[in-house]
């Protein structure tokens, strides 16, 4: 397949399909990584992130063929999303020590917003005026829902969860322009490779030993972890940014159950009055895209 062909949005629903599985994947993946924080540093978890999911990701290299394009690669876009997946998996492990799920993705709803300004500017993807509409409403009610005036959003978490938004954000966006001229096995291997070593050496000074008794933990962050990274890598390959992005949103709902079986936190009305809006505004800018 040529670079060309590869550029090509060509199957906007598979991509919107790919990054719903990614959501629910990743939601899991974010509550067992939240499960191990009374127990590890932020940047050990994130190495874990990325190492549990590695045997996964060679096997399915191995058994598809994949693996024998790894070499032919773009090493410096990589290696931006390398630097951006530590950073970011750091802050948002670092945010989940002191926030809810469901008020983590709040504040990383951001990201979605980004990407979609960010893929007219960098990937000249059409982002018509009515598009900028409801980016601005969808942003405003972010900025409700994390109460400037309150406590959360001067908080360290809550900053981390703005810092980590900005990162995945930024991280999207060079999937897309990978896409154009590589494979999905080449990125999953190499962002799980770079993450796991890197978060490791900056690990190192604060490394705890594994415990036996968090063994399911450790399962749930390498099998969701995986497919979880495949399906979003997917997902901003074969579809524009601007349509797969706003479906991000649907992990606030995941975290919401989450919070509620396993901590029994439970959302403010605020917050799921504002989540509503943000995911109609979501909707009504995949409806306009293809108007």
């Amino acid at each position: 397949m040529s670079a060309s062909s590869l550029s090509q949005p060509d199957n906007p629903l598979r991509g919107i399909l790919c990054m719903l599985l990614a959501v629910a994947l990743f939601s899991a993946m974010d509550a067992a990584m939240k499960s191990l924080t009374p127990y590890y540093s932020a940047m050990q978890i994130a190495c874990l992130r990325g190492a549990l999911a590695w045997p996964l990701v060679v096997l399915w290299l191995l058994s598809s063929g994949r693996h024998k394009t790894l070499l032919k690669t773009r090493w410096g876009l990589h290696l931006l999303r390398a630097v951006l997946g530590v950073i970011m998996l750091w802050a948002f492990v670092f945010s989940l020590q002191t926030l809810a799920l469901a008020e983590a993705y709040a504040i990383f709803f951001t990201a979605p917003l980004l990407i979609t300004a960010m893929s007219a500017f960098w990937l000249k993807e059409y982002v018509a005026p009515r598009h900028w509409v409801a980016i601005g409403i969808g942003l405003a009610t972010v900025i409700y829902m994390l109460k400037p005036d309150g406590d959360r959003l001067i908080s360290i978490g809550a900053l981390m969860a703005l810092v980590a938004a900005i990162c995945y954000a930024v991280s999207a966006i060079t999937v897309r322009i990978l896409g154009r001229s590589e494979g999905t096995g080449n990125m999953v291997f190499w962002l799980m490779t770079l993450l796991a070593l890197g978060a490791g050496v900056l690990a190192i000074p604060d490394w705890q030993p594994l415990r036996s008794e968090l063994w399911l933990s450790f399962v749930l962050i390498g099998i969701t972890g995986f497919g979880g990274q495949i399906a979003i890598t997917q997902a901003f390959k074969i579809a524009p940014a601007a349509i797969v992005a706003p479906f991000e949103y649907m992990a606030l709902l995941w975290g919401i159950g989450f919070d509620i079986v396993l901590w029994q936190l439970y959302p403010a009305f605020s917050m799921l009055a504002g989540a509503t809006v943000i995911m109609l505004s979501g909707l009504y800018l995949v409806w306009q895209h293809k108007a």
